[in-house]
């Protein structure tokens, strides 16, 4: 009986990967929320050590909690705004943005709500908020092109941008940098704590979310162009991948994660830019998507009216993914195995 030189350490280098893919494959498990259709959009870590998120159907007006165990609790609002985008702020609150209405809204972790008064100059809701390097709440103005500072005692100040704007996230610089969508711009923006501002030309239509990387960029996802990767000092790369694509956010020390809300898919991209993807168990239509207090990530299904959790592999106490050493030991042993069969059936 012949044999192929090959495949005993093939099939041994196959076993091998097989494992490896194994140990860095995500789990994905889905929680309902308990109000129908409430549309979830927003999700963010809370300072409670909970997950909390927007719900921004006009009829619904809630802002929900989710804890790790998947427990999930609603607090209705008493103002038709429709939230949108959430974050956790410095004084220990979550603060989040609304469509109808120049406001922007906080919520204690034991659920108390509150609208701050309207903005001075914007007719309209607000999108993009981050937490700024300064311990301040950073909004952008849906109808105008400003952004707001905003104080915890809830004093605003605003700086006029160049143009329209959509996403904000803290930078790894001490700015706050914004994704330009409005008319034909399609820029990426920084601005100062003090309100100066700069511009960056980039490739891609449409940018919409951004965050910041742990490889100290800056990374963008765009309306279906792909993803943007922009140095502090403006360098671009893009990286191609199909999809409508919604929020962003960085693993700390890891890979940035993504969703594509059309097809369902929770992505993954590494700091040099290979994407992989993830099919969410139903067809739910991810929004947006952050790293969890738990160490997991957290993501919203407008169109399943489910949260869904992205269980990291290297996250999981009970079934730790093997380290590189113990998978170049579980190869040698397998090539070895592989080589001693072949022999055995050689004399056969």
């Amino acid at each position: 009986m012949k044999t192929s030189k090959c495949w005993p350490k093939c099939g041994a280098l196959l076993l091998v990967n097989a494992l490896f893919t194994f140990a860095q494959s995500p789990v994905i498990t889905e929680y309902p929320i308990p109000t129908p259709t409430s549309v979830p959009i927003g999700v963010a870590a809370g300072p409670d050590g909970n997950v909390w998120f927007t719900e921004s159907n006009r009829y619904v007006e809630q802002v929900g909690r989710i804890t790790p165990a998947g427990l999930v609790t609603e607090f209705h609002m008493n103002s038709n705004v429709m939230p949108q985008l959430i974050t956790s702020g410095a004084d220990g609150n979550l603060w989040f943005t609304v469509v109808l209405g120049p406001f922007v809204g906080k919520i204690s972790p034991t659920g108390v709500v509150s609208v701050l008064p309207q903005l001075p100059s914007s007719p309209g809701g607000t999108l993009g908020i981050a937490l700024g390097p300064d311990g301040n709440i950073w909004a952008v103005e849906g109808t105008t092109s400003k952004v707001a500072r905003i104080t915890p005692a809830g004093v605003v100040t605003e700086f006029p941008i160049p143009s329209g704007a959509n996403g904000l996230a803290a930078g790894p610089d001490g700015r706050l940098w914004f994704t330009e969508t409005n008319g034909s711009s399609n820029k990426i923006g920084a601005i100062t704590t003090i309100g100066i501002v700069t511009e960056y030309s980039q490739p891609l239509p449409n940018p919409l979310y951004i965050t910041a990387g742990s490889d100290g960029n800056l990374w963008y996802t765009t309306l279906s162009s792909g993803v943007g990767r922009m140095t502090p000092s403006g360098t671009v790369t893009t990286f191609s991948t199909s999809g409508a694509l919604g929020g962003i956010t960085s693993v700390p020390g890891g890979p940035l994660w993504f969703v594509k809300t059309d097809l369902s898919l929770i992505s993954r991209i590494t700091t040099a830019g290979v994407i992989s993807d993830f099919p969410t168990p139903t067809n739910g239509g991810p929004t947006d998507i952050a790293f969890g207090p738990d160490g997991n990530l957290w993501f919203t299904e407008q169109y399943a009216n489910q949260i869904g959790k992205v269980t990291l592999a290297t996250s999981v106490p009970t079934t730790p993914a093997p380290s590189s050493f113990a998978l170049l030991a579980i190869g040698l042993v397998s090539i070895a195995a592989w080589n001693l069969l072949a022999r055995r059936l050689r004399r056969a």
